[in-house]
């Protein structure tokens, strides 16, 4: 197969933006650093707002969530908005909040598993911590973000000679019992305690007494990379969904002088249900979008004429063929790796997607000149689901839930395409332009 030089640079980029990003709030971090060296403005919430046409801002919240716009050149009323939404955090384990302990001559940290990981495959990797820590300071505290890049922690297997079955009977482990990460051996009096302390501390300067509480993930330090004869594909940690967040950003930063308001949102929480103050089951995008209706002078009944004119994409990963699972796909609807997004579409509203909504993407997809597909569910097994019947129902705005194809979802080492990952930027640009 071959590959444009402009889709392997763009999944060059999206690796290097995951790498960067081991944490929901490095990915806030990665994504900020971003929009201001396009010329975004921060705004904070507690200050009053005056925007303009052009305006070019971003708003965080919760550190892990953050939403950036422009300002379009027509009115609101009239042009409605261009919104696109995903999500920063990804399914894994997250440390207790006093994870430390020793056991006969071992120390290792506790974990609570984060979302629906794919448990087995965080076993035999070289894992480490980010995240954020809160530090005592003489006026209260303050954040500092961590990222361990040398491997830490480790989750062995168990040998074979122990677990005979494990080829029949799959890896399996005690969430409480047997998913604590060992961090090192145990040694007089330097618990495991006063070690772990001691390392996060040394990382940022400050004394073992004036750290206070922490957010901690455990993540895969392997970067990403390119596999396949042809280097077709592209393997990394979190694809599901910083690849939605990249693709996104990227189509917000190539949008220039839009007609309509064009707003991304990248919510935390996804994974857990989004029920959060800073999550889509919050009032995060409702709240920015009141002001930027406040700003522009509109009245209630413009606001809603506004929504109603308003296009809303949930952009997250979806199921791609597996050939050696041909029973977990529904017939008729095995999307395929590097054969362009996928409209994602369920009857009980796992999915927001409709008729309408649709057919609307797919012209979308035209005018960008990028292939789509459609993929729905086996009956018979569970769907997952998005941010986009929350933020659909919350708002009351059309939506289409569309990803990428991805293999391995939840898993520490997700798989994709290299030319979808092009296409899906392609086709979020068009659909910002349009």
């Amino acid at each position: 197969m071959k590959i444009p030089e402009a889709s392997r640079s763009a999944a060059q980029d999206l690796l290097n933006f995951i790498d960067t990003s081991p944490s929901p709030w490095h990915a806030v971090q990665t994504c900020e650093a971003r929009l201001q060296s396009a010329g975004f403005k921060r705004l904070d919430e507690v200050d009053r707002w005056q925007l303009a046409a052009g305006d070019h801002c971003y708003v965080v919240r919760g550190s892990a969530s953050i939403i950036a716009f422009i300002v379009g050149n027509q009115a609101a009323v009239n042009v409605g908005l261009r919104l696109i939404g995903a999500h920063t955090d990804s399914p894994g384990l997250r440390l207790k909040p006093k994870p430390a302990e020793d056991v006969q001559g071992m120390q290792r940290l506790g974990v609570e598993i984060y979302g629906g990981p794919i448990l087995a495959t965080f076993a035999d990797r070289d894992l480490s911590l980010a995240g954020r820590v809160n530090v005592r300071t003489a006026d209260g505290f303050k954040t500092h973000l961590v990222h361990f890049t040398e491997p830490l922690l480790r989750l062995p297997n168990l040998a074979i000679h122990m677990n005979r079955e494990v080829n029949e009977n799959g890896l399996k482990f005690n969430k409480q019992t047997e998913l604590p990460l060992l961090l090192g051996v145990s040694g007089g009096d330097n618990t495991a305690d006063n070690r772990f302390r001691q390392l996060i501390a040394n990382r940022i300067g400050v004394d073992t007494s004036d750290l206070l509480t922490w957010e901690l993930n455990a993540y895969d330090t392997q970067k990403g990379s390119f596999w396949g004869v042809d280097r077709e594909f592209v393997a990394n940690s979190q694809l599901d969904n910083l690849a939605s967040c990249h693709a996104a950003l990227n189509a917000l930063l190539a949008t220039k002088n839009p007609a309509a308001t064009c707003l991304c949102a990248f919510f935390d929480h996804e994974e857990v249900g989004s029920e959060s103050a800073a999550g889509a089951g919050g009032s995060f995008v409702a709240d920015i979008i009141q002001r930027l209706a406040t700003s522009a002078g509109l009245d209630n009944e413009d606001q809603r004429r506004m929504l109603a004119r308003s296009f809303f994409i949930s952009a997250d990963m979806a199921h791609a063929w597996h050939p050696n699972f041909p029973a977990a796909y529904e017939p008729g609807h095995h999307v395929l790796v590097n054969a362009g997004p996928v409209i994602k579409s369920n009857a009980n509203q796992r999915y927001s997607t409709t008729a309408d909504t649709s057919a609307r993407f797919m012209a979308l997809c035209e005018r960008a000149g990028v292939p789509c597909q459609q993929y729905a569910h086996r009956t018979d097994l569970g769907c997952g689901s998005t941010i986009g019947p929350i933020v659909a129902a919350r708002l009351g705005i059309p939506s289409v839930d569309i990803g990428s194809p991805l293999w391995a979802m939840h898993s520490i080492r997700e798989s994709a395409g290299v030319l979808d990952h092009h296409y899906m930027t392609a086709a979020l640009t068009a659909a910002l332009a349009n």
